[in-house]
């Protein structure tokens, strides 16, 4: 194959490799995935806050439990000393004033530790909620990639196969050639070759003056289109 032919050819795939690749992208699953990735995104930063508001919780509660062992120990303690019978009638009175201070603290913390305990429920609850959903993503997410992965399986075949072509086609393309077909590729979104018909090019459509028409026949079979700058492909020159 001549570098001009091989190079038409390259185009050609590379543009049904686009329009494939617009195909996929374009599939119902893949709208549906990238929203799952969004999802799945806002979920971890939400099961992390959740997460930490949990072990915050159970700290609480941790706490409240020893504070409330810890005047259990004080309350038995101060009954000991008064069921010794030890003491005197001040001092008695004085025990007593601490067995209901200490009550007092009791109840006061019973009640806040029933507050901390409907707090760490609340938070267990929402966490197994967030982990619960991160599972249906995950579950969705393979079926969406199995049902992607059926639809598609035409287009990726041909795209393997001009994959395929592409290789071979890019043996016959000197390296300096190449290079300037992907920077024009990337300029002109991929229609970068036209050929020359008579005196036309095939994609600016603007008619050459009659000396740059001359030029062009008097150089090489790959040039350069004198208004839009493509490569202009001239197999006049060629023959």
């Amino acid at each position: 194959m001549n570098e001009y032919e091989a190079l038409l050819r390259l185009q050609s795939i590379d543009i049904e490799l686009m329009r494939y690749s617009r195909q996929l992208k374009a599939m119902p699953q893949q709208k549906r995935l990238a929203a799952l990735d969004a999802a799945k995104k806002k979920l971890a930063v939400q099961l992390t806050k959740i997460v930490g508001q949990r072990k915050d919780c159970e700290i609480d509660v941790s706490d409240s439990e020893a504070a409330y062992q810890h005047l259990v120990d004080v309350r038995d303690e101060v009954k000991s000393k008064l069921n010794a019978g030890e003491t005197g009638y001040r001092e008695i009175g004085s025990i007593e004033q601490q067995l209901t201070s200490l009550a007092k603290k009791m109840e006061k913390l019973e009640f806040t530790h029933g507050q901390k305990m409907e707090a760490l429920e609340k938070a267990s609850k929402a966490e197994k909620n967030a982990r619960d959903l991160d599972a249906r993503l995950d579950a969705e997410r393979k079926s969406l990639e199995e049902s992607f992965k059926r639809d598609s399986a035409n287009i990726m075949a041909e795209v393997r196969k001009l994959a395929t072509e592409r290789k071979q086609v890019l043996a016959d393309i000197q390296p300096e050639t190449l290079a300037t077909y992907e920077r024009l590729g990337k300029r002109f979104d991929g229609l970068c070759v036209e050929r020359l018909h008579g005196n036309v090019p095939s994609v600016c459509r603007v008619k050459l003056q009659p000396s740059l028409y001359n030029d062009i026949k008097k150089g090489t079979p790959i040039a350069e289109c004198p208004y839009c700058h493509r490569m202009l492909v001239t197999e006049e020159v060629a023959q």
